[in-house]
């Protein structure tokens, strides 16, 4: 599959459309205005420099970095010298400039496309909307990914008009170190579309982690969303500020990023659309409830986190 379209901008969304350029895939980006466009390019900026940034550090790590290199970015890691990363430094330049294309056009850009990878904010009914306007617009052979992090694709297969080649194709964040690709498809997801997205996951130098059976929350967030909740519970109900919990996560585990920091890299319009899908969060008083008002204080002062500039924590500063 060459030709690969993303629905969204978002900061996942743009780190996926990177890579597939990056591994050489055509891209296009659909948006639905020009405010979404103002919003999405910088981030394609930051990225395509994050990821170029990574691959020159690399350098530094030759003889004793195996376990730090942009995993995303090379695939093999054996024998690689400072020659070989000036070669993907300057193959790297030219497909993130050259393979990235941005459309309005919701018709034009899934003409002929192979894999189209819905990248929208976990709202069930936009995406339900988007796929009943997307359905009569993609081509026959086309597969549909949607990279939702805690929702299922059994969910939506009857909204697609393409059931059985309809499935999750889900991603971390920082696509380009963390390279995992979780793959699960519904009960009526064929085979066939199935083996060719593991297929294509290792294409653009991801690790392809097949699911048996659909679960809510994947793999990876069925063990984070766990943690980033309890995080944001202490905080709601004044155990600890944002930044003592992120301590005392680093500091107990070793880990290099706590809850908090965490959340600013996934975004707080995304934490916040997540814990309004508890029905607990409608219930005036509850610790849900309260996470929900916070957020939403946040949101509205504009610190959405990392790509706003300041989250809970402030990345403006030096």
């Amino acid at each position: 599959m060459n030709r690969v379209v993303v629905i969204g901008g978002g900061v996942l969304g743009a780190q996926i459309g990177l890579i597939n350029a990056y591994w050489g895939k055509d891209v296009t980006f659909w948006l639905r205005s020009e405010d979404s466009v103002g919003r999405t390019r910088p981030k394609i900026k930051r990225y395509s420099e994050l990821m170029l940034n990574d691959l020159k550090s690399a350098k530094a790590l030759l003889g004793d970095g195996a376990a730090k290199y942009p995993h995303g970015l090379i695939k093999d890691w054996d024998g690689m010298t400072e020659e070989k990363l000036d070669e993907l430094i300057a193959r790297a330049s030219e497909n993130l400039a050259n393979n990235i294309h941005i459309e309005l056009d919701l018709a034009k850009a899934l003409e002929g496309a192979d894999l189209v990878i819905e990248s929208m904010a976990e709202d069930v009914e936009a995406k339900k909307a988007m796929y009943e306007t997307m359905r009569d617009k993609l081509s026959e052979n086309t597969i549909l990914a949607t990279n939702s992090s805690t929702l299922l694709p059994s969910m939506f297969a009857e909204y697609t008009g393409r059931p059985e080649k309809y499935l999750a194709l889900h991603f971390a964040n920082n696509i380009w170190r963390n390279n995992t690709a979780e793959v699960m498809g519904h009960p009526g997801t064929s085979k066939e579309a199935y083996d060719a997205v593991v297929e294509f996951a290792g294409e653009i130098g991801m690790v392809p982690l097949q699911l048996h059976k659909e679960q809510p929350g994947y793999i990876l967030n069925s063990m984070l969303v766990p943690l980033l909740s309890s995080a944001q519970a202490l905080w709601a109900k004044g155990v600890a500020d944002p930044e003592t919990i992120d301590r005392t996560w680093e500091l107990g585990t070793s880990a290099p990023m706590g809850p908090f920091k965490i959340l600013d890299v996934v975004g707080l319009q995304t934490a916040y659309n997540i814990n309004l899908m508890k029905p607990e969060t409608k219930v005036e008083g509850s610790v849900n409830y309260e996470i929900s008002r916070l957020l939403k204080e946040k949101i509205d002062r504009g610190e959405t986190g990392v790509n706003a500039g300041k989250g809970f924590y402030d990345y403006t500063k030096k």
